[in-house]
């Protein structure tokens, strides 16, 4: 078993946007700046974003983060989006979800600015994904694939299983991997909620990525000898030995499934912080204007 260390590439991947940051700096160009939108008081949601702000300030980025109440209005953050589309020193922006029940996500998403949409949420580059055009990946399935691409692992022809078809993970990630590009062109099985007998397709997974937000859904027995997991799961579960009182579990009982495995992800310390390195990486291409020009 080799672990797949997210911690340590998302560190080489930031290292190498720092260096084009200075390079950026020394020729006088402008610096990429990334703003952030953090509606309410969500400990995970406040944990990530600040870890967001200070990643940009490891890598040189400019930053802003715009904080607002649980209570805001949707009309309120609508002017607010609407500003930052048009805010010349802000290249790329995030609303972080999820949002109160009160405001409507996919307007909120549809609001933004594609060019500026450095999460890869907004339908126009959902489909230029789709259509294999360049795009903003959505920064997690983008960081599995630099996971995959720096481990050598191979994927043409492999068969890959998801579980888990949100919009955010499951689904791009699915259509990523059965692309004609490396890491990719592999057959793909979408599994979720009502899909039967999940071990049966599970089993027959070259490559396993889970997704679902279920501590230890998948076990040992649904895994296949030499298979490389990827657990994206992080749940907050209860633990009085922690001074926090809880600890992240992933989707994967990663003790017993481990020992079955190729190659897995850690939880924590696996997909989580790739997924920051490839929202920077998102900003550093729209400030260079590499996607929409």
């Amino acid at each position: 078993m080799n672990l797949l260390d997210g911690k340590k590439t998302s560190e080489t991947i930031q290292d190498e946007i720092a260096a084009e940051v200075a390079a950026i700096k020394e020729k006088g160009g402008k610096v990429p700046h990334l703003a952030a939108i953090l509606v309410g008081n969500d400990g995970g949601s406040v944990t990530y974003v600040n870890n967001k702000v200070l990643a940009c300030e490891r890598i040189g980025f400019g930053s802003s983060l715009i904080r607002y109440e649980d209570t805001v209005t949707e009309e309120e953050l609508l002017t607010k989006i609407n500003e930052l589309n048009n805010d010349n020193e802000v290249d790329g922006f995030i609303v972080q979800l999820p949002l109160p029940k009160h405001i409507n996500t996919e307007k909120v998403i549809e609001a933004i600015n594609p060019k500026k949409d450095v999460d890869g949420f907004h339908p126009t580059n959902v489909g230029r994904m789709v259509a294999g055009l360049p795009a903003y990946l959505p920064a997690t399935p983008a960081g599995i694939l630099q996971l995959l691409k720096r481990y050598e692992i191979e994927t043409k022809g492999k068969h890959c299983v998801v579980v888990g078809r949100s919009n955010i993970v499951g689904t791009p990630m699915s259509i990523l991997m059965s692309k004609c590009t490396y890491p990719g062109e592999a057959t793909v099985t979408i599994c979720h909620r009502n899909t039967v007998n999940l071990p049966f397709h599970t089993l027959q997974a070259d490559i396993l990525i889970v997704a679902v937000g279920k501590p230890g859904l998948i076990t040992a027995d649904m895994v296949k000898e030499g298979a490389v997991v990827i657990d994206v799961g992080t749940t907050r579960v209860p633990d009085a030995t922690r001074k926090s009182g809880f600890r992240l579990r992933g989707d994967v009982d990663f003790e017993n499934v481990a020992e079955k495995c190729s190659y897995i992800t850690p939880v924590p310390g696996g997909v989580g912080p790739l997924t920051i390195a490839m929202l920077m990486t998102n900003t550093l291409r729209a400030a260079k204007k590499e996607v929409y020009g």
